[in-house]
């Protein structure tokens, strides 16, 4: 028996921001369906406009199982994370050491395919990961914001700054094209475009 995608599953029951106040709870699983989303967009930008030649599939999967390792080890926050580079070394060998437990849970010969997707090699698709993490991150911020929580104020103009930061153009694009969406109401989503 293999546990996997037991362990997969449980990723609804993961929270993320815990150290927030939030109007709205998110889970990990549905943070890593819209980071599988927006990778995937990030990819078909960088094909369609920037001349790149990225694999969108393999960035939207990659955003599937970009943080499955937290079912081990939890969320830690951001601003912990980060907040030096001891803590930021030991963190990664921690999720190292957690991929690599899951990968166990996989029968042998599944393995060396899962690895790729819970222990990437740097790749271009890993960047646009990582830029539709903290989009995904700036969404969730622009959402409480909208709900009358002032509670991640500082949250949206610090990944907004990391955003910026990453130098990934796709991520601009995306942001300019996009995310004033967020802050309407439905009724002005569905409007048409005239």
């Amino acid at each position: 028996m293999h546990h996997f995608f037991a362990l997969f599953s449980r990723m609804k029951h993961m929270k993320r921001w815990a150290l927030m106040r939030n109007v709205s709870s998110e889970d990990l699983s549905s943070h890593s369906l819209d980071v599988a989303a927006v990778a995937h967009c990030l990819a078909l930008i960088g094909n369609a406009r920037l001349g790149k030649h990225y694999d969108a599939n393999l960035a939207a999967v990659l955003g599937v199982y970009h943080d499955m390792p937290e079912i081990l080890t939890g969320d830690l926050p951001t601003p912990v994370k980060y907040y030096n580079p001891a803590i930021r070394a030991s963190y990664a060998q921690i999720e190292q050491s957690a991929a690599q437990a899951l990968l166990g849970t996989l029968p042998e010969d599944l393995r060396e395919d899962y690895e790729k997707l819970l222990s990437p090699k740097d790749c271009g698709e890993l960047r646009l990961v990582k830029a539709a993490d903290k989009i995904s991150a700036l969404v969730k911020c622009v959402e409480e914001r909208n709900s009358g929580n002032r509670e991640f104020s500082f949250a949206e103009e610090s990944t907004k700054a990391a955003i910026a930061a990453l130098g990934v153009p796709e991520a601009d694009i995306f942001l300019d094209e996009f995310l004033g969406s967020y802050d309407l109401v439905l009724d002005n989503i569905l409007m048409k475009n005239d």
